[in-house]
């Protein structure tokens, strides 16, 4: 059953008793951040607080895994018209410890893919369509390196301008407890 429902009743309460105003900001980020994290639901409100954050203050990208994966693709067009057009100084990419993308294999998504229904010939049209499925659908081993992978990435786009600090931390998400990832 939908959310939407529930979601548009409490919203209707929302609006009708101004609960909005405490959140007025304008779309510039405050703090001239980009922070690039995953879209595990533990640090849905830890990871703001967590870096003492507010709305406003930062422009926020989700992924799962907090991946940069493609150098041109939605995260990163994502992270240049933040700089370019909303006046980011710093991207921060934020992994955090026992993530769902650690070990995670390919062949386990896809077998849930075909158990939902999806047919083996939509998956050889998208393979033959020079899709790796198996690489697009792949966690990785470490998150630090996965860390440090995205921010390589991000330092070397050949659009990001030098001056930008880009740099890569750890959140734990049960504790809070941030730490850098060289």
């Amino acid at each position: 059953m939908s959310m939407v429902p529930d979601i548009l009743a409490f919203n209707r309460e929302f609006v009708a008793s101004k609960a909005y105003e405490a959140f007025k900001t304008d779309k510039f980020p405050n703090k001239k951040l980009v922070v690039i994290t995953c879209m595990d639901t533990r640090l849905v409100e830890l990871l703001p607080r967590a870096m003492n954050l507010r709305n406003g203050d930062i422009k926020l990208i989700k992924s799962a895994g907090a991946v940069v994966a493609h150098p041109f693709g939605s995260i990163m067009r994502s992270v240049l018209v933040a700089v370019y057009e909303l006046g980011a100084e710093e991207i921060l990419v934020v992994g955090h410890h026992d993530c769902g993308m650690t070990g995670l294999e390919s062949d386990r998504v896809l077998k849930k893919v075909r158990q939902r229904g999806i047919s083996e010939d939509v998956i050889e049209t998208l393979r033959n369509a020079g899709i790796d499925l198996e690489s697009w659908l792949k966690g990785f081993a470490r998150v630090e390196d996965a860390v440090h992978k995205s921010v390589n990435l991000i330092r070397k786009h050949p659009l990001l301008p030098r001056e930008i600090i880009v740099n890569g931390l750890m959140i734990h998400p049960e504790t809070g407890k941030l730490e850098t990832v060289e």
